[in-house]
């Protein structure tokens, strides 16, 4: 069945997948790298799967209203982990020509040269031998997203792709995603995670992202789901020689979030920068597990992970910087800063480096602390009140990660968005159904 309702292409790598996934089984604590958070927990409940690819009976266009207001992005919607094209959606598209954002299934099946693109690089960065996750999406996941960018091309539009989680049972989805930047292109995505009902949902997602020669790649994604959400994702990206790319991971709202993110820089003069803003309360639990790959000499990477952790809320950091025999000249920063605004938040935090190479400079360090008391005092004794006072610290130390991101009006959005946070309010936009 669930060959019968993908591509062949896809299909040729699902055997080898269910085969590794049989050795490997979930990722228990012992595996270093998911020690922060129980996998075997996570998969334990009863989970339908959409195998026939059944309509889940719900327009987007029709219920997503929570755009980013002066970005004029390009916007594509994904539901489960599906690609979504109404039959009233226009033909012509908002990109460049030959710029390709649409169903990895399909595009598999028209064969061609697009096919043969697919082929050299699905589940070629991912690979199911070396994670029992991306193992289990591999052989699970039926269509995708593609987004190729050709060789030279500049798309001045941001991309926005929405993924939306409908259902009316508790629901388990695969999700995959192939991005493709030739060298001397550039791209910026944008994706955001909600969720349209209120059931318990469980999302595996695997995202391979090759950025060729002098290629720019900025990637953010913004997860506003619900406490029922429960999200596993691994993020694999390999550089070559002069590319860019910029990562920007923001948790606003979920249940629980498991985020992974290997970056591979294997050409010379690669840079990678990589900031991560994470905002919790009630039981909600937060891992991003990182790791920077310098394979080659005179590449930068920076790191900057920021965590707010309320109530009873579990954040867990873990960054490894490797640079490998050989690669001199390599210029790194990592840094993962935590305010725990409770006493009973718990945060983990283990920034690391390995170093092979003796002509480098890195440098890594973390951070776990509370509001200060003399600031909240300070603040107090101009009339602000207490709970004013904490929410505008906490404010100002997240910022320096929204700051950070580039494209203006999803900064100022984000501004908007963290503010509503941290005063405990639901983000609602006017008309919009998903959030009730």
């Amino acid at each position: 069945m669930i060959c019968e309702h993908s591509a062949p292409l896809l299909n040729d790598v699902r055997d080898e997948a269910f085969s590794h996934f049989r050795t490997l089984g979930f990722p228990s604590r012992k595996v270093e790298r998911y020690k922060y958070t129980d996998i075997d927990k996570l998969f334990e409940p009863n989970y339908g799967l959409n195998l026939r690819g059944l309509e889940m009976g719900v327009n987007p266009y029709d219920v997503f209203r929570c755009d980013v207001p002066n970005l004029s992005t390009a916007l594509y919607f994904v539901v489960n982990d599906r690609f979504y094209l109404p039959t009233t959606a226009s033909a012509h598209s908002p990109l460049p020509p030959d710029v390709i954002v649409g169903s990895l299934r399909e595009y598999a099946e028209k064969g061609g040269s697009i096919a043969d693109i697919i082929r050299s690089h699905y589940a070629s960065l991912a690979r199911s031998a070396d994670d029992g996750i991306t193992a289990l999406n591999t052989m699970l996941a039926q269509d995708g997203l593609l987004i190729y960018v050709p060789r030279g091309v500049q798309v001045d539009k941001a991309i926005q792709v929405v993924n939306i989680l409908r259902s009316d049972v508790d629901l388990m989805v695969n999700r995959r995603v192939l991005v493709i930047v030739e060298p001397g292109a550039s791209v910026r995505l944008l994706f955001c995670d909600d969720s349209a009902d209120d059931r318990h949902f469980l999302s595996t997602q695997v995202v391979e992202a090759f950025v060729g020669d002098g290629a720019h790649l900025e990637m953010s994604c913004l997860e506003e789901t619900h406490v029922k959400n429960t999200r596993v994702s691994n993020v694999y990206i390999r550089q070559e020689r002069d590319s860019k790319v910029e990562h920007n991971v923001i948790t606003l709202h979920n249940g629980i979030t498991r985020n992974r993110l290997d970056v591979d820089l294997v050409g010379e003069g690669a840079e990678c920068v990589l900031n991560g803003a994470v905002i919790a309360d009630k039981s909600q639990h937060v891992d991003n597990n990182t790791l920077i790959s310098h394979l080659a000499a005179h590449q930068q990477s920076k790191q900057l992970y920021k965590y707010v952790l309320n109530d009873h809320s579990i954040g867990a950091f873990a960054g490894r910087v490797l640079v490998a025999e050989g690669a001199q000249k390599i210029s790194s920063e990592e840094i993962n800063q935590n305010l725990l605004a409770t006493a009973d938040a718990r945060m983990y935090t283990q920034p690391m480096l390995e170093i092979y190479a003796d002509d480098v400079k890195c440098s890594h360090g973390s951070t776990v602390g509370q509001l200060n008391d003399q600031a909240l005092f300070y603040m107090q004794q101009r009339g602000i009140s207490l709970k004013e006072a904490c929410m505008l610290l906490q404010l100002a130390f997240i910022n320096q990660v929204v700051d950070s991101i580039r494209l203006e009006p999803l900064r100022d959005r984000l501004r908007y968005l963290v503010e509503k946070r941290f005063r405990g309010e639901l983000n609602k936009c006017s008309g919009c159904k998903l959030c009730k």
